[in-house]
């Protein structure tokens, strides 16, 4: 299936509604099909534009899922005028609400054994049917070829659809691309929404992140780590997407086809 996509400030951002997203994963997973699943904020399309690795990945991604607000108001502004947003979050509760019911099992890859261990409570709790068929987390040095292999076996060996990946990006973005063909699941870069499930992290309330506003919740909860990001990455991208807007909009069409990228 060809994926229609609005290029926002350079890379492509799937435009397709939020649950018709969810269920391609799950139809994916079903048939052990190796694809990636990039869920895109300012950050990420900002790092794309000075990484051209990252700027590759995403144009090679299978899906690239609107997570912040101000990208799901560019897709509405270049024609996908009912796109509505995904955010990571949402993407995990989703579809492991869908993988009980569809026979799916997932895996939990990264992150950290303390936030994994609050992770699997609250999965065991809210979805007591869904199979887990692993959860792991990843040094911070890079594997060795052996230890790779070997997680490589262990994941399909699992018999997991979905492999959640939570490396922070771009870590996980590489990784993923690095290990397409190779792991037989549908595998989705999910950042930092392991330790928000687990309870580590407060969500900021709806009304907030309905206002674009999530990124100032989390720069009070984390001003060290995200201050010198978001004064480096926002500013830039306001430039770029009015930009896009005012001036390159008649340029390009409203929507392309996100497989011609790849």
């Amino acid at each position: 299936m060809q994926m229609p996509a609005v290029s926002v400030v350079g890379s492509p951002v799937t435009a397709l509604p939020s649950q018709q997203q969810i269920q391609l994963i799950l139809d994916w997973a079903k048939s052990c099909s190796s694809k990636i699943v990039c869920v895109a904020n300012v950050h990420m399309l900002m790092e794309a534009r000075w990484q051209p690795d990252l700027d590759s990945v995403l144009k090679g991604a299978d899906l690239v899922t609107p997570d912040g607000m101000p990208l799901v108001w560019m897709l509405r502004l270049m024609g996908a005028v009912t796109q509505d947003r995904l955010p990571g979050l949402d993407i995990l509760t989703s579809v492991c609400e869908l993988a009980q019911l569809q026979g799916v099992s997932v895996y939990f890859l990264g992150s950290e054994a303390d936030v994994l261990g609050g992770m699997r409570k609250r999965l065991a709790q809210e979805f007591p049917d869904l199979s887990v068929a692993g959860m792991e987390p990843l040094p911070f040095r890079p594997l060795t070829a052996s230890e790779d292999e070997e997680l490589i076996q262990r994941v399909n060996d699992s018999g997991a659809g979905v492999v959640f990946v939570a490396l922070g990006c771009p870590k996980q973005e590489y990784w993923m691309a690095e290990h397409r063909g190779r792991i037989q699941a549908v595998m989705v870069g999910l950042g930092g929404a392991f330790p928000v499930y687990a309870g580590i992290h407060k969500r900021a309330p709806r009304w907030v992140r309905d206002c674009g506003l999530e990124w100032l919740y989390r720069l009070i909860q984390e001003p060290r780590r995200l201050w010198s990001r978001y004064a480096i990455t926002i500013p830039p991208f306001i430039y770029l997407a009015l930009k896009q807007l005012l001036v390159d909009k008649r340029l390009h069409p409203v929507l392309s086809n996100q497989s011609e990228a790849k």
